[in-house]
């Protein structure tokens, strides 16, 4: 049986020009997939019951908070985009990569999968073990492309800051889920709709 060598194994950053779409479109339901797994599987081992979780909101207004909230973010981040330099709001390219030319339905599926998972991890099961604290340090810590940018990881850390404390007053996982799919739908077609005006003028 061949040894493997783990000496040869180098690991290094991946430029987003390297990455054809397929691939980048692999990594992300391949990660997602795996943050939904383990969101679930800590669930379990929390005694927690997954369909109460994802039960829907007894009352309308934890939907009308989802929305207050996800308005707030966006309305935020085109102040920032406004009057900061790009350079400090770069995540390397990926987010103009993975929105860029992607139709309008495959938007808001991506941003509905990564909402439900990444919600149901770290709303779901690390807020109820550490509290919003330490999820939204988490957090902001996975979300490695911006932690070049002191402003971008205090922005992902507030937001999920938000994100956890609107889970805590409606009582309901759905509330941040749907603020944030909000957030990365709008993005995405900003992104998306701003890259053809671009290539519109060009």
């Amino acid at each position: 049986m061949k040894k493997i060598n783990f000496r040869n194994i180098r690991i290094r950053q991946v430029d987003p020009s390297e990455l054809d779409d397929r691939m980048l479109l692999v990594n992300l339901y391949l990660t997602q997939a795996i943050t939904c797994i383990l969101g679930i599987s800590i669930v379990f081992f929390q005694s927690q019951s997954l369909f109460s979780l994802l039960r829907f909101p007894e009352h309308i207004s934890a939907w009308g908070w989802a929305v207050v909230f996800a308005a707030g973010v966006l309305i935020f981040d085109f102040l920032i985009a406004r009057w900061v330099p790009e350079e400090v709001t770069d995540d390397g390219g990926i987010n103009k990569k993975l929105f860029g030319q992607r139709p309008l339905w495959h938007i808001a599926v991506l941003s509905f999968v990564v909402a439900v998972c990444e919600e149901l991890l770290f709303r779901g099961a690390i807020q109820h073990a550490f509290g919003p604290y330490w999820t939204s340090i988490l957090f902001a810590a996975i979300h490695i492309r911006y932690l070049r940018h002191w402003l971008m990881t205090g922005m992902v850390f507030a937001i999920s800051y938000g994100l956890g404390s609107l889970y805590s007053w409606t009582g309901s996982l759905w509330a941040p889920i749907a603020a944030h799919f909000i957030i990365d739908f709008v993005m995405g077609c900003i992104i998306r709709y701003r890259k053809d005006e671009e290539l519109g003028e060009g």
